[in-house]
């Protein structure tokens, strides 16, 4: 799970591995599977460090099982 910042300023925490994408234009979209967009104060490059970070943090098999329902 990653913390990020609504435009209003309220935070949100969202799934990590549910995120598909994620568009710089005037504001930073995070675009899920799901379908759901949400526009954040973060920067792109602040939200890909995020889940980087996220990931480093997750044990082996979690990275395994995660990349796996990547794939899918």
């Amino acid at each position: 799970m990653i913390t990020l910042t609504k435009l209003n300023g309220q935070e949100m925490v969202i799934n990590a591995e549910l995120i598909e994408s994620v568009e710089k234009t005037p504001d930073t979209i995070v675009g899920l599977v799901t379908g759901k967009r949400f526009m954040v104060r973060e920067t792109v490059e602040d939200v890909v460090a995020l889940v980087m970070e996220y990931r480093r943090q997750l044990p082996p098999f979690w990275r395994k099982v995660a990349q796996n329902l990547k794939g899918q």
